[in-house]
C-alpha cells in the first residue's frame, strides 16, 4: 500500500539523522568521520582473499587508480572483483538490481513500475542464457573469478556492514535488507543496460508517431531531415557488398538519401504517451537512451604524427552522475604465457571483469556509438489472454509469471506476454495502456480493434543471447588488426563504432547484431498482425562497414552516418547529423596544412573545442534585424565580433543560446502536442470544435494545455538533428514553421518577425536569469553542471531527501561547451540550460610511448562520497587537463603511492 506522507517525513526524519553522524556533520564529530572512514577501502598493507594461487599485488597511484599485477589470469579477475568491491560495491549492488528488475527489494513500492518494465524485457533472463549458452570456456572462469573476488570483499563485509555511507542510509528504512552473493550473471546483465541506453532510435520511433496526430507526413519529414551525405560526409567512403562481403572503396559515396513510409503514422496516442512514461521513469545509467547520444573518437597515422606512430582519441558523451559512469584500471600479467595473457589498461565499468575501453602493449582502440536501429515497436492485435493475429490466424503468446518482491510491502505478480518472434508486448503493466481500443489505428489495413484493442511489442536484438562478454576479453588480448576484427565480431550489443591503432596501422570496424527487415524501415511502429514486417535475420558481419589504413591518413567517428544509402543494408535512418564529426575533420586537416603533423597536445586541444556550428550561421543573421528597442540592441550587439567560441565566461554565447532556445521554441515547440513538449510548458490552444458546445460566436474553446514529458527529454532538445532542422527551413524565410504567436497572444509570420521576437525573449529571460546589465552575463552562469549521487534515487519513492542530496551531490560547475559541439556539454533547450550530457571521459593514446598517454575521468576512482578520490579528477576534467597515464611496470611503480598485497586466505 501507499506510505503516508506522515511516514514518508518521519522516515527522511531518520535519513537525515543518519547523514548527519555519518558525514560528522552536526553532533557527528569524531565518531562520524570514524564512521565513513571505516567503510574506506585497504589500500596499504595485505590481506586474505581465498582463491588465489599467488599474491597480487594492487598498486595505486595519487588518484586511487588501480594496477594489478598477478601471474595467472584467473587471479587477475578475481582481484578485479575485490578491488572493485572494495571501490564500487553499492554501486554494483544498485545496477546489479536494476538489470534484474529487483529494485523493489531495496528501495521499496516506488520502483515496482520500473522493476515491472525490466522484467517483462526480461534482461536477466537473457544474460542467463548468455552464460550458460553462448560464452566461451575461459569467458565463463574469468566471471567465475570475478565474482569470487567480489564474494571475498563482502566475506568481510556481512550485510553491507561497514560497506559504504549508503547501506545505512538504507538501514534506516529496510533494515532487513542484506547484500548477496555476487555471481557471474550479475556481470553479463550491466551489458543489456548499456544496451538500452545505447539502443538507437525507440524514442525517435515514438515521437514520430505521436507528431502525426497533429502533422501530415510532409512535415514530420521537416523535423527528421534526410542526413546531408554531401556536406557533413561519412566515416567510411561507401564501399561495396558482394556477396556477404564488405568490400572498402576509395570514393567517397555522394548518392542521396531513401525516402520512407510512414507506416502506423496514427498509432495510438494514448498507449505511445504511456510507453514513454515508462521509458522516462527507467534509470539513466548512462544517459536517456535514444538519438542525442554523442562520442567521439578519431585516430590519426603515423604519417601525420610528430612521433612517426598512430595518435588515438576518444572521449564518449554520457550522462553525469556521481559515482562516476567510468572506472580506470590497469589488468596486468607478471610474466605473459598461456595461463596469463593479458597486460591491459583503460576504462570498465564497476560490476564489469575486463577492460572495455583502452589499450594494451600492441593495440589500442576507442568507441563511440554507432547508432543502428536495433529496436522496433510492433502493434499487435490482441484477441484474448493469450494470443493474438498474425496474418489472419490466432497465435499463441509464451506467457511467464514474475513475482516481483517489494520491501515493507507485499508482492506483486505481473505476467509476461511474449510473441513467437521474441517480443515482450511492454504495454501490458500499466492500466492506461491496457484499455487503448478506441484510440489505435484503424485504416483499411488494420484489423478490427474490436473490445482487446492493441498491445505494443518490443523487437530488440538485445534480447537475443549474444558473445559480447567474449569480446571484451578478446580486445583486451588482440595482438593486432585481425585479432582486433576477430573480437569484434562478437561484440553484438551495443552497436559501437571502434577505432583501432597499432604501432603500424589505423583502423574502424562497425560491428553489432543489426537486424534485416522485411518490410517498412524502422522509422514507425509496424503492423504485428503482418508477418512480412518481421525480421529477416542480421547483417552478416562480413557485410559490415570497415576501413583498413584510410588514404586520408586519419579516421573520425562521433556518430554521423557509417556509410551512403549506396550500402547494401539499412543501419539505420536516424543518424546523428554530422556536426561534430565535420568540425574535426576541419580541425585535423587545417593542422595537417599548417604544422604538417599532428601532436598529443592538438589532440588533447581539439576535445576542448567549444565552436558553436550553428552560430556561424545564425549570428550573420540575427546581426541583420533591426532592432528598435535599446534595451534588446545591447544584447542583440554582444554578437558583434563574437569568435562563435562558448566559453563559461563569455556573454555574447549565453545570448546566442538564449536566443536558439527562444528560436526552437517558437517555431517548433509552440505547435508540438503536450506529449512533447516539457511538464510546466502551457499554452493557450483551441479545443476541437464540439458542435454541441460552441462559444457564443461558434467556436470551439481556447483552453490551457500544459506539457506532459519530463523536461530532460522534451522536444524541440536543441540537439544536432535540430541544428539541421533549422539549417533548412532558413532558406525559407516564409515557411509556417516561422509562424508564432508572440507575447501579446497575436499570431505573427515571416522568419525576420520571428528572430526579432527570439532575441526580445531571450533578453527577457537572461535579465531574470541573471541581470540586467549584460556586462554580468556569462555562458557558464546558466550553463551548469550538477554531479548528482543517483543511485540513491531522487524523489520521494527513494531513500534519500533533498539534504542527502546536498551532501552526496558535487557541483555546480560552470561549463563551457555545448550539444552539437565537439566539447560536447549538451543541454535540452526544451528544459533550460542545465547540462545533461558531457565527456565522461577523455583518452589519448601515444603508441610512440604508451606512458606518454593521458586520461582523465569525471569524478574519481572511488564511490565512497567523502573519499578523497571520489570528485578528485573533475577540477582537472573542467579545466581541460588530462592525466598522466603510466603503464609500463617502471611508470606504474614510480606513480604509486598505495601498495596492496591479496593473498590466498
Amino acid at each position: 500500500m501507499p506510505r503516508s506522507k506522515k511516514f514518508r517525513r518521519a522516515r527522511l526524519i531518520v535519513i537525515v539523522l543518519v547523514v548527519l553522524l555519518v558525514a560528522g556533520v552536526g553532533y557527528g564529530g569524531y565518531r562520524g568521520v570514524a564512521a565513513v572512514r571505516a567503510s574506506f577501502p585497504e589500500v596499504d598493507g595485505s590481506v586474505k582473499v581465498a582463491g588465489l594461487s599467488a599474491p597480487v599485488d594492487v598498486k595505486r597511484d595519487a588518484n586511487g587508480i588501480p594496477q594489478l599485477y598477478a601471474d595467472t589470469s584467473e587471479d587477475l579477475f578475481r582481484a578485479q572483483g575485490y578491488v572493485q568491491a572494495q571501490d564500487r560495491f553499492w554501486e554494483m549492488d544498485v545496477r546489479r538490481h536494476i538489470t534484474a528488475g529487483r529494485l523493489s527489494e531495496m528501495f521499496g513500492d516506488g520502483q515496482v513500475d520500473t522493476d515491472a518494465f525490466i522484467r517483462t524485457m526480461g534482461w536477466r533472463q537473457v544474460a542467463q542464457k548468455e552464460f550458460d549458452t553462448k560464452l566461451s570456456a575461459d569467458t565463463k572462469k574469468y566471471l567465475q573469478a570475478y565474482a569470487d573476488g567480489v564474494n571475498a570483499w563482502l566475506a568481510e563485509h556481512p550485510g553491507g556492514e561497514k560497506a559504504s555511507l549508503e547501506y545505512a542510509l538504507l538501514g534506516a528504512v529496510n533494515g532487513d535488507y542484506k547484500p548477496e552473493q555476487w555471481t557471474p550473471v550479475d556481470s553479463v546483465a550491466w551489458l543489456k543496460a548499456m544496451a538500452w541506453n545505447l539502443s538507437g532510435n525507440l524514442q525517435e520511433e515514438i515521437d514520430r508517431s505521436l507528431l502525426a496526430q497533429d502533422f501530415g507526413p510532409d512535415k514530420i519529414a521537416e523535423l527528421y531531415p534526410e542526413y546531408p551525405y554531401a556536406r557533413n560526409g561519412t566515416i567510411v567512403k561507401t564501399g561495396t557488398v558482394v556477396g556477404d562481403t564488405y568490400r572498402p572503396a576509395d570514393g567517397t559515396g555522394q548518392a542521396g538519401a531513401t525516402g520512407g513510409t510512414a507506416q502506423g503514422a496514427t498509432t495510438t496516442k494514448a498507449l505511445l504517451k504511456g510507453l514513454t512514461d515508462r521509458i522516462d521513469g527507467m534509470p539513466q545509467l548512462l544517459g536517456r537512451p535514444g538519438q542525442g547520444i554523442g562520442s567521439n573518437s578519431w585516430v590519426v597515422a603515423g604519417t601525420h604524427t610528430t612521433s612517426g606512430k598512430p595518435l588515438l582519441a576518444n572521449d564518449p558523451h554520457l550522462g553525469p552522475g556521481l559515482p562516476s559512469v567510468w572506472y580506470q584500471m590497469g589488468l596486468h600479467c607478471r610474466n605473459a604465457s598461456p595461463a596469463c595473457q593479458f597486460d591491459v589498461s583503460g576504462f570498465t565499468f564497476a560490476g564489469l571483469p575486463g577492460v572495455v575501453i583502452g589499450h594494451n602493449k600492441d593495440v589500442a582502440w576507442g568507441f563511440t556509438n554507432l547508432g543502428a536501429d536495433v529496436t522496433d515497436l510492433y502493434l499487435e492485435k490482441v484477441t484474448g489472454p493469450d494470443t493474438y493475429q498474425v496474418d489472419g490466424k490466432d497465435v499463441k503468446f509464451e506467457l511467464r509469471k514474475e513475482t516481483i518482491k517489494v520491501a515493507g510491502g507485499d508482492d506483486r505478480v505481473i505476467t509476461v506476454r511474449t510473441t513467437q518472434t521474441g517480443a515482450p508486448l511492454i504495454s501490458d503493466q500499466r492500466t492506461e495502456q491496457q484499455n487503448v481500443g478506441k484510440y489505435a489505428p484503424n485504416g483499411s489495413a488494420a484489423p478490427d480493434r474490436g473490445t482487446g484493442g492493441y498491445g505494443v511489442a518490443l523487437q530488440w536484438t538485445a534480447l537475443n543471447p549474444g558473445k559480447t562478454m567474449d569480446a571484451v576479453f578478446e580486445l583486451d588480448k588482440a595482438k593486432n588488426w585481425d585479432e582486433f576484427r576477430t573480437a569484434a565480431k562478437d561484440f553484438a550489443v551495443p552497436a559501437q563504432n571502434l577505432v583501432y591503432a597499432d604501432a603500424k596501422n589505423i583502423g574502424y570496424q562497425a560491428p553489432g547484431d543489426i537486424p534485416v527487415r522485411g518490410k517498412g524501415d524502422g522509422s514507425y511502429p509496424a503492423p504485428g498482425w503482418d508477418s512480412g514486417y518481421q525480421w529477416k535475420g542480421s547483417v552478416p558481419f562480413t557485410a559490415l562497414p570497415y576501413s583498413f589504413n584510410p588514404s586520408a591518413g586519419y579516421i573520425v567517428t562521433a556518430n554521423q552516418a557509417v556509410v551512403d544509402p549506396a550500402y547494401k543494408y539499412l543501419l539505420t535512418k536516424d543518424w546523428e547529423y554530422g556536426t561534430r564529426a565535420k568540425e574535426i575533420t576541419e580541425q585535423i586537416e587545417g593542422l595537417l596544412k599548417n604544422n604538417g603533423r599532428i601532436s598529443p597536445d592538438d589532440m588533447q586541444n581539439l576535445q576542448l573545442d567549444n565552436t558553436s556550428i550553428m552560430a556561424r550561421t545564425l549570428v550573420p543573421l540575427l546581426l541583420k534585424q533591426q532592432i528598435d528597442d535599446p534595451y534588446v540592441r545591447e544584447a542583440q550587439d554582444l554578437l558583434k565580433d563574437w569568435n562563435y567560441h562558448q566559453d563559461a565566461d563569455s556573454a555574447a554565447a549565453a545570448f546566442y543560446n538564449g536566443v536558439w532556445r527562444q528560436l526552437l521554441g517558437l517555431a517548433f515547440g509552440q505547435k508540438f502536442p503536450a506529449d512533447l513538449r516539457a511538464k510546466g510548458n502551457c499554452l493557450l490552444v483551441r479545443q476541437q470544435a464540439d458542435p454541441t458546445k460552441p462559444d457564443s460566436a461558434g467556436n470551439a474553446p481556447i483552453v490551457t494545455e500544459c506539457g506532459t514529458r519530463d523536461p530532460g527529454k522534451a522536444q524541440p532538445d536543441g540537439g544536432d538533428r535540430w541544428t539541421e532542422v533549422v539549417r533548412q527551413q532558413l532558406d525559407k524565410p516564409d515557411s509556417s514553421w516561422w509562424t508564432y504567436i508572440d507575447s501579446q497572444h497575436k499570431e505573427q509570420k515571416g522568419l525576420d518577425n520571428l528572430l526579432k521576437e527570439a532575441m526580445r525573449n531571450a533578453r527577457q529571460d537572461l535579465t531574470s536569469l541573471l541581470s540586467k546589465d549584460v556586462s554580468t552575463w556569462s555562458w557558464g552562469r546558466l550553463h551548469k553542471l550538477t554531479l548528482r549521487e543517483q543511485t540513491l534515487g531522487t524523489d520521494d519513492s527513494s531513500i534519500a531527501s533533498g539534504l542527502v542530496h546536498r551532501l552526496l551531490n558535487r557541483g555546480p560547475y560552470r561549463l563551457s561547451g555545448g550539444s552539437a559541439a565537439v566539447d560536447a556539454a549538451g543541454w535540452n533547450a526544451a528544459a533550460g540550460y542545465e547540462v545533461d550530457w558531457i565527456p565522461s571521459m577523455r583518452m589519448v593514446v601515444d603508441l610512440s610511448d604508451l606512458d606518454s598517454s593521458r586520461w582523465i575521468n569525471v569524478g574519481g576512482a572511488s564511490g565512497h562520497a567523502f573519499h578523497d578520490n571520489y570528485n578528485d579528477q573533475t577540477d582537472l576534467w573542467l579545466k581541460g587537463r588530462l592525466l598522466t597515464w603510466a603503464y609500463t611496470p617502471d611508470a606504474v611503480e614510480k606513480a604509486t603511492k598505495h601498495k596492496l598485497v591479496l593473498s590466498n586466505g
